[in-house]
């Protein structure tokens, strides 16, 4: 009987936009090779895997080796130091991080993965940083939680691939894992080195398409697929990212000291937040976007297209004292399935707290701590109390 062999072949259009043709052709098998299907075309099928990713709304693909030794000497530095704070899942799995293998066994490639995040018609984020009585929430935390989506996404192209190569005998068992900010994985590294970006001074992955603002996910395999291209780096002699962290975070190109960073201070951190540090956060209450803000290439950066990272509950221009009075009821209703739900009403009240003690002085602020200068949390409590002395000083 005869056997069949897939050929796939790119054709690209004027406008840029690629169309994989696949064909099906029968031939008569060899004798030699008793009937077994021919091998796998990895050029042709890298090219399939980035239609599939493009279908799926991903906006780039890049494919990078293993080798991430030069980075994990660095990474060792960085905890030698310190300077991951409390963080310590960055240190507990010890080599695999830096080695993919090693987190998954087999491991011959990974596919570098990239999704626009930015938020269709968010106010301006510099406006909302120089009114103090409003909340500012990291742009990427608007909407739903991306970890969610790109996870979905993500599965969904390996179970394309486990399709594709299913029937070749070469491939003892397909094995592939996704990722998104959920493991051991040194992401930003192995997006440069697949080509889809250069890592900005503010240690960010950067691209000349769309700044830094995407996420990025990777599927790791041990398909010998073709290797991308590393980009070259573009942000020339620029330390604006250094200059504007209103922490000092960046204590030089390409390293954060993470015990200083506002993102760190009001989502990782999950005790009292250093007192020097309070009035240098300003009415950042999730994260902090200053060094993405003011980088140029972030001028170039798109909107989203996804429904899912739409603004929920107006939370991109939204008073301090209200999200202060939303109970542990209202904040869980209100933010499951975002990234913020993961904080914790507690820790939400925290970071409230130290903004709106940093807020300009009126009647509804002084009103809006002493509303919870009883609250049962300690961790609570000390952080009103030290808005309030802010305010009576």
């Amino acid at each position: 009987m005869a056997g069949s062999i897939i050929c796939v072949a790119p054709l690209f259009c004027p406008q840029g936009d690629s169309v994989i043709i696949v064909a099906m052709q029968n031939r008569n098998p060899d004798p030699g090779t008793n009937g077994n299907p021919q091998q796998i075309n990895y050029v042709a099928l890298a090219a399939q895997i980035r239609a599939w990713a493009h279908e799926l709304g991903f906006q780039a693909v890049g494919i990078s080796d293993t080798d991430l030794s030069a980075a994990e000497n660095g990474l060792q530095e960085w905890l030698t130091l310190g300077l991951h704070g409390e963080m310590d899942y960055m240190a507990k799995h010890g080599t695999k991080r830096s080695r993919p293998a090693e987190l998954l066994p087999g491991t011959l490639r990974v596919i570098s993965l990239r999704m626009n995040c930015a938020p269709p018609g968010v106010r301006d984020s510099w406006q909302v940083l120089a009114e103090g009585e409003r909340a500012f929430i990291s742009r990427y935390a608007l909407g739903r939680d991306y970890h969610k989506v790109m996870r979905n996404r993500l599965a969904k192209l390996a179970e394309k691939i486990r399709g594709a190569v299913a029937e070749f005998a070469e491939i003892a068992g397909f094995e592939g894992r996704v990722y998104t900010d959920s493991a051991p994985v040194l992401e930003v590294e192995l997006a440069r080195k697949a080509g889809l970006g250069w890592r900005g001074k503010h240690t960010l992955l950067l691209s000349r398409e769309q700044g830094s603002r995407f996420f990025l996910g990777e599927i790791y395999v041990n398909l010998p697929l073709p290797l991308d291209v590393p980009q070259q780096e573009h942000c020339g002699t620029c330390t604006c990212c250094i200059k504007v962290c209103p922490t000092q975070a960046i204590i030089a190109p390409y390293r954060v000291d993470a015990r200083r960073c506002i993102s760190y201070l009001t989502i990782e951190l999950k005790g009292s937040i250093p007192v020097e540090l309070r009035p240098l956060i300003g009415n950042r209450i999730y994260g902090c976007d200053d060094c993405q803000l003011i980088c140029p290439w972030n001028s170039f950066a798109q909107a989203s297209a996804e429904p899912d990272f739409a603004v929920r509950y107006g939370l991109d221009d939204v008073s301090l004292a209200e999200l202060f009075a939303w109970d542990e009821a209202e904040f869980n209703s209100k933010l499951a399935g975002t990234a913020i739900y993961r904080i914790g009403h507690e820790q939400w009240l925290r970071n409230i707290a130290v903004a709106l003690g940093n807020a300009p002085k009126s009647a509804v602020v002084i009103a809006a701590l002493e509303s919870r200068a009883g609250h049962p949390s300690a961790l609570v409590r000390e952080h009103v109390a030290w808005a309030l002395a802010r305010h009576t000083d």
